[in-house]
């Protein structure tokens, strides 16, 4: 049975650990209120980009022309995965590593090839345990993703879809809900669907439009601004999704801390009560040793 003196230090010990969390705890709140002020500011330019692509792409007709819209048969596919540069996060980063294997077993088992693109640290090294070759890794930017980080893996999902070594792209990340819940998200990147799809549903405007020049110029500038647009919002979604998984896991970290701090008070008292009997019992037995 531990002693008294166990149970106090175990209780530091844990009591100690609990004023981590909590402090990681409010670390995270703080960040995931700046981030999910990005996130709500812009998903409507986002959401206004995919219809106005998928309009004009529905206007030119013939899209033969365009490389990032065009469909071929499937032998390689491109799978990018966005995960965090840090743990203690709960599910979120083991969700998303997951799911791009899932992804990739089946691919595999239609006879195609798997080519990774990884977003974070965990990701990255959990692949490479897993012993997954990764084509380009993107780490230290997930904290707070800036616009030139979603441009260099548009760039480079672009270049393997135009050059052929790719003929795929599929994007796996935590979609954002709320501090609680985040959603997994898989969406097709490339080649570009026809129609922009924006959460649960396809979107479309109608109506018509004067271009100038002339529409196909415009619509080979729009795909790849639609292109980083898609990923920026991803790595905003998945950045928003990070801190808030990991604020909730601390908070969880803190109450059980707590919980096992009230058991091992319970069993300290216990402890000493029974030490105390036992001093009892041992002066009773000596007194009437001497009776």
């Amino acid at each position: 049975m531990a002693t008294q003196q166990d149970i106090r230090r175990r209780i530091t010990s844990v009591n100690n650990t609990r004023k981590i969390t909590k402090a990681m705890e409010l670390v995270a709140g703080s960040r995931l209120r700046r981030a999910q002020a990005r996130i709500e500011a812009l998903r409507p330019y986002a959401d206004r980009m995919s219809m106005v692509t998928a309009d004009v792409a529905a206007g030119v007709g013939s899209l033969t022309d365009q490389p990032l819209l065009q469909r071929r048969d499937v032998k390689r596919v491109a799978v990018i995965a966005l995960t965090g540069d840090r743990g203690l996060a709960g599910a979120f980063n083991a969700n998303v590593v997951r799911r791009a294997l899932e992804i990739a077993r089946e691919h595999r088992s239609q006879g195609q090839e798997v080519v990774w693109l990884v977003v974070g640290r965990r990701g990255a090294s959990t692949l490479r345990f897993r012993r997954q070759t990764i084509t380009a890794d993107y780490t230290g930017i997930t904290d707070r993703p800036a616009y030139h980080d979603a441009q260099a893996i548009a760039a480079r999902a672009a270049e393997l879809y135009q050059d052929g070594e790719v003929d795929r792209v599929v994007l796996v990340y935590n979609h954002f809900v709320s501090a609680l819940t985040q959603r997994l998200e898989e969406i097709e990147l490339l080649p570009v669907p026809e129609e922009a799809v924006t959460g649960e549903q396809a979107v479309k405007i109608e109506g018509s439009y004067l271009f100038e020049p002339d529409e196909r110029d415009v619509l080979a500038a729009l795909i790849p601004t639609y292109l980083e647009v898609t990923i920026f919002r991803a790595l905003l979604e998945s950045t928003a999704s990070e801190h808030g998984a990991r604020m909730t896991a601390m908070r969880n970290a803190s109450d059980n801390a707590g919980t096992l701090i009230d058991d091992l008070t319970l069993k300290m008292n216990r402890a000493r009560q029974a030490e105390i009997t036992q001093e009892i019992l041992e002066v009773v037995a000596g007194a009437d040793a001497l009776a």
